[in-house]
């Protein structure tokens, strides 16, 4: 039974002989795909987005079962990653996994023995072995991650840089559809409009939806400190207001919001470093940013201990990291979880016609499938950029 030989075990005495016992990874296939961006263009504070490239990631184990695995870098500006580095990393990676047990934790040990950092392109390929190893065990991927703990998540709607009517008029229009949770990029360079902004939609905020303001890294630490006196009474949490860490611990005590990390939090080191430290209130994580589903279990169980708030989400992507993003956000304790972003809204088509991750009246359904209940159409994608076996 494939399942018997996923669970073998691999003892000091024996591990030889238990590796004989586990499925393998017998191919690599990595796939480039354009996303347009739909009802745009995306603006935020670092740039203006039409389209953005994806690398698609499909491992077939030695026993015939795939896995989907996904990255998606918002471009070469909002972070350390960009899509050719996703390319050239996974060329680095994927040959030399090719007979490798398909078990997370070892790969991503070997993983990090061939390449430093690049954690965006790992986390396309640990996706991918979740997905597999659900398949195979006949489990959601949720599953394999604790458990789901309900059967939808809240997503929340990002609204970008735009006048105070726009704003406004999207607010109610979302707030329509269901959505509990908004985010308002903010970070124009002048910290007047911004505030204006926020206090148009906080008079046509409806109870019980919370707004956090995402400045992507683009203030100072005095426009923070000016912005957050300028909006005292309106209840919001500040994302990433600044560009460093540094600059964002000096903010501790001096502004009138919770203040959560966003671009900042790039790893498990640093996100347990800051929580410990108390430099942020909560967090808005990336699944692909941190390495993927394994490095976000840690990240998950982390906040927890500090009772922070977190998302789970990724800067852009399709089906895949949707999928990748819910089922780890229903492993999420519901009073810590602030809601799930998906590119789903700004994309024109869904990679699983039938199974696409969809947000319906501001919550997403959990995939109860095995794995990660999504089978993209491999025909949308073309012919492979690589292939490795």
């Amino acid at each position: 039974m494939k399942s018997a030989r996923v669970c073998a075990l691999i003892s000091p005495s024996g591990e030889k002989a238990a590796r004989k016992d586990l499925m393998k990874i017998a191919s690599i296939e990595i796939f480039q795909h354009g996303l347009k961006v739909v009802n745009g263009p995306y603006i935020y504070s670092g740039g203006t987005l039409d389209s953005l490239t994806t690398y698609l990631v499909k491992i077939k184990s030695d026993g015939g079962l795939t896995g989907w695995g996904e990255t998606c870098p918002l471009g070469p500006t909002y972070q350390p990653a960009h899509a050719a580095g996703a390319l050239a990393a996974l060329h680095e990676l994927a040959p030399n996994l090719i007979g490798e047990p398909v078990l997370p934790r070892p790969l991503m040990h070997k993983m990090d023995s061939l390449l430093a950092e690049h954690n965006y392109a790992k986390a396309a390929i640990d996706i991918a072995v979740y997905d597999l190893l659900g398949k195979a065990l006949q489990q959601p991927v949720h599953a394999l991650l604790g458990g789901a703990l309900r059967e939808k998540v809240p997503s929340y709607y990002a609204i970008s840089l735009l006048s105070p009517e726009e704003s406004v008029r999207i607010v109610k229009e979302k707030q329509k559809e269901g959505y509990r949770a908004l985010q308002i990029k903010s970070g124009s360079g002048d910290v007047r409009k911004d505030a204006e902004v926020i206090r148009s939609i906080y008079e046509v905020l409806a109870p019980g939806v919370t707004m956090a303001v995402d400045a992507n890294r683009a203030m100072t630490t005095a426009e923070v400190i000016q912005f957050s006196n300028l909006v005292r009474d309106v209840p919001l949490a500040l994302e990433q207001p600044c560009n460093t860490i540094e600059e964002t611990r000096s903010l501790m005590g001096r502004v009138n919001h919770p203040i959560y990390l966003d671009e900042s939090a790039v790893d498990v080191v640093t996100v347990m470093t800051e929580l410990g430290r108390g430099t942020c209130d909560g967090l808005g994580m990336k699944l692909t940013r941190v390495g993927g589903l394994s490095s976000m279990i840690t990240v998950r169980d982390m906040a927890a201990a500090r009772n922070a708030p977190m998302s789970v989400d990724d800067s852009w992507g399709g089906d895949v990291i949707a999928a990748a993003c819910v089922h780890m956000a229903s492993t999420v304790a519901p009073r810590l979880f602030r809601g799930t972003w998906l590119a789903a809204p700004y994309i024109e088509q869904h990679y699983d016609p039938v199974n696409g991750i969809r947000i319906v009246d501001g919550e997403i359904q959990v995939p109860q499938a095995h794995g990660l209940g999504v089978t993209p159409d491999e025909s949308l994608f073309g012919s492979p950029v690589a292939k490795f076996e």
